[in-house]
């Protein structure tokens, strides 16, 4: 459901998120950088998930990014006006269904990670700000660097990702498009149907 060029540029970008446990005291760049260096020391010492051993690619993707989603504002956000429409039973297996998904796109993301290097952009922050931006940019071996952004906004003395920005183009309005067009058409159950059909469907590969 992910447009090519799209999906491209997320499985180049999106190995590069966020760690569980992250310290109160530190800026939303520091958190990038720490845990962006955390998940790629794992890839570079673990042959296991050089070689693609799917287990333990999703057990990183599980354990060091997706927890630091705030993924209820993710899923507000994707469906628009339609999470409001939503039962609490169809909210419940959208999120299931949407965050597998996203499960699944980051571990092949981090499937594909082939020596690339991050540069970060100097972050400005005002004091008191509850939303912030990181900018950085990829540097590929013998490719062109792709700029990511990650949008987070602070929970507590927590800050967590809502949207990620490859080269212009939102994670969160990408898929937004693409659910809209299939609740306009088929529905909010036919969307989540599908969603699922795609998440068993890959498991059983």
């Amino acid at each position: 459901m992910i447009k090519n060029k799209f999906k491209q540029l997320l499985l180049a970008g999106t190995m590069l998120c966020f760690t569980v446990g992250a310290l109160a005291a530190e800026s939303p760049d520091e958190l990038v950088k720490r845990t962006a260096d955390d998940v790629l020391t794992i890839i570079k010492n673990d042959k296991d998930i050089q070689a693609g051993n799917q287990t333990k690619i999703f057990a990183l993707a599980e354990e060091k990014i997706l927890p630091n989603f705030n993924f209820d504002r993710v899923s507000r956000l994707v469906l628009g006006k339609n999470w409001t429409k939503a039962t609490p039973d169809q909210k419940a297996a959208f999120q299931t269904e949407f965050r597998t998904l996203l499960l699944r796109t980051y571990a092949t993301a981090l499937s594909k990670y082939k020596n690339q290097t991050i540069e970060y952009k100097p972050l400005r922050l005002v004091d008191g700000a509850n939303t912030a931006d990181v900018k950085t940019t990829i540097l590929q071996p013998g490719g062109q660097p792709i700029a990511v952004d990650y949008a987070l906004e602070k929970q507590s003395d927590t800050w967590k990702v809502y949207d990620i920005v490859i080269e212009g183009v939102s994670l969160v309005t990408n898929y937004r498009g693409q659910f809209t067009q299939e609740i306009r058409q088929n529905g909010l159950d036919s969307l989540i149907k599908k969603l699922a059909d795609k998440n068993t469907a890959a498991k059983a590969k």
